[in-house]
């Protein structure tokens, strides 16, 4: 069953909220990177916030990254996404495990430990936005939201969940993003804040068999709202030969032939989808040549 993302809107207009259901993609990313628990729902949520963010890039060729970069074991945990409901990630350290929390959760916090959130959105102008916060508790929801009102200015509540089957397997995963509207009042707000008072988290209400809809009419008790959207979303990454051999150009002549005489040859291995690309010396040869031409092209303008 495909993954859904859906955004809606409050009708008076002082909320929006984006609803993503996000278990076969976070599952996509557990058997291509082997996760233990612990690095599948510290990548997994950081996968359902992309493809939250991603789907308010309002250009078609926008894209987005989130990277964690944290003391912890886990290392780095980096997402990248589009605004067209794609997404892709990887953990340094995808086999980091650590004892449960007093309340039996996975500890995703001391997984990834202090450090720094960094946002970048390429918006198809000349540069990039980039938003740096520091991380608040390594959970990423918090951290996120934190983000987005440091950052971006937006008040936001950020809930995400990832529940890990006894058999590693991804059994439910998701999130929510509301965010509130510059002309929102304080009664509004202060409905709102009453209204997820007390509210199941993202995995039971997945685990109760709630789409995208009803997880918007269960948190928005109260508001009247409208649908903007609903969209399959899911992981995929893109890597491809000829984008390898291409990063294997941009080196140079010398890169290569060190390949060459050091190893015979190249293997890249894929950071998103684990795919090894082998590239024999005869290969690496006509690389080079493609190297000079490129260079004696730019040489000439």
């Amino acid at each position: 069953m495909a993954d859904i993302l859906t955004r809606a809107i409050t009708k008076d207009g002082f909320f929006k909220i984006s609803v993503v259901v996000s278990t076969e993609t976070v599952e996509q990313a557990r058997q291509y990177h082997k996760t233990m628990p612990i690095a599948s729902a510290a990548l997994g949520r950081l996968l359902s916030a992309g493809l939250l963010m991603g789907s308010e890039l309002k250009e078609e060729n926008s894209k987005l990254t989130i990277q964690l970069k944290g003391d912890g074991p886990i290392g780095t945990v980096l997402v990248a996404a589009n605004s067209k409901g794609e997404v892709k990630g990887y953990v340094d350290n995808p086999l980091v495990d650590l004892p449960l929390k007093s309340n039996g959760k996975l500890d995703v916090g001391a997984a990834v430990g202090k450090g720094n959130l960094c946002v970048i959105k390429d918006l198809c102008l000349k540069e990039p936005y980039v938003g740096n916060v520091d991380i608040q508790t390594g959970e990423i929801g918090d951290d996120l939201a934190y983000y987005f009102a440091v950052s971006e200015q937006v008040p936001s509540m950020v809930s995400l969940g990832v529940l890990v089957d006894t058999d590693y397997s991804i059994k439910h995963s998701g999130g929510f993003i509301i965010q509130v509207m510059p002309e929102c009042d304080e009664e509004s707000l202060c409905k709102l804040e009453n209204s997820v008072q007390g509210l199941m988290s993202m995995t039971e209400m997945l685990s109760n068999g709630m789409d995208g809809k009803e997880i918007i009419k269960y948190v928005m008790l109260g508001f009247d709202t409208d649908i903007l959207e609903e969209r399959e979303v899911g992981y995929v990454c893109g890597c491809s030969r000829e984008r390898m051999e291409k990063a294997i150009i941009s080196l140079g002549t010398e890169e290569i032939d060190g390949m060459i005489q050091d190893q015979g040859g190249a293997e890249i291995v894929c950071s998103f989808c684990n795919t090894a690309y082998k590239f024999n010396s005869d290969e690496l040869e006509e690389m080079k040549t493609k190297t000079k031409h490129i260079k004696r092209k730019d040489e000439n303008g």
